[in-house]
Formats: C-alpha cells, sequence, structure tokens
C-alpha cells in the first residue's frame, strides 16, 4: 500500500468517477484504475463499484482512515516547516456566512501579516454544513454558531451576539428602538426556514411569551435574509453580525430583549490535534476579535458570551 493508491482512491470519492479523478490528480485515468486495482488486491476486497461507479461499504470505510493518513502527512509537513513565528502551511477555516462577512475583511490582512508563509483557504457554509465537513477532514478549523454537540470536536466559544429586528428606513416600525415579541406578532415578518436552528431558537422565544411569529416569507440563508430586509422586502430577525459597524445604507436596528443571544465558538477536531498553521489562524482569529467586538453594536466578547445580560 502507498500513498498514490490512497489518493487515487479518495480522489474518486471526492470526484465522482476515474476520469474526474484523474483530473484532480493531473494524470491519465489508467493510472487511477491501475492504483486502486493494486490496493484492492492488496486488501482482498473491492472498493469502488465498477458499474455504479460509487464506493462500497468497504470503499467508504478504507476512505475515511486515508483521508487521516493524509492529514497526518499535512500536520507533519507545516509542522516541520514551522519555527516559532515563521509558521508555513495552509490552514482550511470554515466560517458562516454573517460572521465570515463582518470578520474576513480585518482578519485575513492580519494574517497575511503577522504569518507571511500562512496559506488560509476560507469556506462559507451553515453551522451544521460546516460541522460535517469537519469531522470528514475537509476542513481544519470552523467557526460556527452553538450548540455544536459532538464528542470529536473541541469548542471554544469567541462571543455571543444578539438577534435583532432589522427594518427598512421606510418601514412603520422604523421610529421603533425597541420592541416585545407580543408586539411584533402583529407584523409579517422574514424569517429563516420552519427547523432551521435560527428559526428554532426565534420560535422557542415567542413560545414562552405565547405568541406566534407570521412569516412574510421564509428565506434559507442569514445573509439573504439581511439583504432583503435592506431592500424594503420586509421586516427580518437576524444577527447583530449580519450588519457590520461600517455599513451604511436606509436601515434601521429595532432591539427585541426577548430574543436570547446567539453564541459563535471555534471548533476544531480533538484528534489530531490542530496544526500550526491552524493555531496560527486561532491565535489572530482572537486577537482580531477582541479588537473589533468591542465596536460592533450587538456583540459582546469575554465572560458575557454564554448568555443574556
Amino acid at each position: 500500500m502507498d500513498l498514490r493508491q490512497l489518493a487515487a482512491l479518495t480522489a474518486i470519492a471526492d470526484h465522482g468517477s476515474f476520469s474526474a479523478a484523474a483530473r484532480a490528480l493531473f494524470t491519465v485515468q489508467s493510472n487511477v484504475s491501475g492504483h486502486l486495482a493494486h490496493l484492492e488486491k492488496e486488501l482482498g476486497v473491492t472498493l469502488v463499484d465498477r458499474h455504479g461507479g460509487g464506493l462500497t461499504e468497504e470503499g467508504f470505510q478504507v476512505v475515511e482512515r486515508a483521508r487521516r493518513i493524509q492529514r497526518e502527512l499535512e500536520e507533519i509537513t507545516a509542522e516541520m516547516s514551522s519555527r516559532d513565528t515563521d509558521v508555513a502551511g495552509t490552514t482550511r477555516i470554515g466560517v458562516i456566512g454573517t460572521t465570515g462577512r463582518w470578520v474576513m475583511p480585518t482578519l485575513l490582512p492580519k494574517l497575511a501579516a503577522d504569518f507571511p508563509r500562512l496559506r488560509t483557504v476560507i469556506s462559507e457554509g451553515p453551522s451544521s454544513g460546516l460541522v460535517g465537513r469537519l469531522l470528514e477532514g475537509h476542513l481544519d478549523a470552523a467557526i460556527v454558531h452553538l450548540p455544536v454537540d459532538d464528542p470529536e470536536l473541541s469548542i471554544e466559544p469567541l462571543f455571543a451576539e444578539d438577534l435583532m429586528l432589522l427594518v427598512h428606513t421606510g418601514h412603520p416600525l422604523a421610529d421603533r428602538t425597541e420592541m416585545s415579541l407580543v408586539e411584533l406578532a402583529d407584523y409579517p415578518l422574514l424569517l429563516a426556514p420552519t427547523g432551521v436552528a435560527l428559526r428554532r431558537v426565534v420560535d422557542r422565544a415567542a413560545a414562552q411569551v405565547g405568541v406566534t411569529l407570521t412569516p412574510l416569507a421564509e428565506i434559507d440563508g442569514v445573509r439573504l435574509l439581511a439583504s432583503l430586509a435592506f431592500e424594503g422586502f420586509g421586516p427580518a430577525i437576524v444577527p447583530a453580525t449580519s450588519v457590520p459597524r461600517w455599513l451604511k445604507g436606509s436601515f434601521h436596528i429595532v432591539r427585541v430583549p426577548e430574543l436570547p443571544r446567539r453564541v459563535v465558538a471555534w471548533a476544531q477536531r480533538r484528534r489530531p490535534g490542530p496544526s500550526a498553521p491552524t493555531r496560527a489562524a486561532r491565535q489572530v482569529t482572537r486577537a482580531v476579535l477582541d479588537h473589533i467586538g468591542t465596536t460592533q453594536p450587538g456583540v459582546h466578547m469575554g465572560i458575557e458570551s454564554p448568555g443574556r445580560a
């Protein structure tokens, strides 16, 4: 068994066919087929269904272990090429969209300045998808909102943010600074879809005061939710980082004290431990958040993060 055989198998798993795997590996299809055939012969099992093109049950098991081996090799290379502050290598960070839009314009230049040999790959997505990619080894760390409950992950809260009502300045609620959920129940709202984490939090808070909120539309994606509110389509309940401090426009924020805070955290696998590039990215992320978090309305740093004051 050698690394080329494992690379061929994981490429087939990632790209769905022998030809696509060959293109991804910058080789010819016959090489991919040959590496896979040797691996199957050595293990005594069929790893890829030649008719359907998908992995067999044994194939899924071997791919999972192969990814672990590949990650370990990447981390060995990164660790050995890093000395003190001279960190070199790649780290793959996932981030939820609202937090990414707020923090990345400051974080990426800071990373480049502090660690010029560090290559950072950023992926945006919902928390559930990022956690899955983290567990599968496609990401080294992820900035997600809680709760995240998986024993394989180490979770470090970064900050908490208010949920608030975002309205266009032309909306009747634009003259309000604060509203209760009971009052809000009289207005159609832009809401996340039923079953999405943000919607569950909002519906739970409304149920506690005995009301049900009425959706004007259900929008899957917080950034799109905020964009529609900015354009005046309707008022939306969004997290505070949806409206970065530097953003200008015809919008207004209304506080809704009964809505809970959302906690955003840094997640990474417990084993293998984080590489030097990932540790560097975490270090700079904390420093940047400590700097910009104190000036962002609706964001709460430090010991306030787990709950609502």
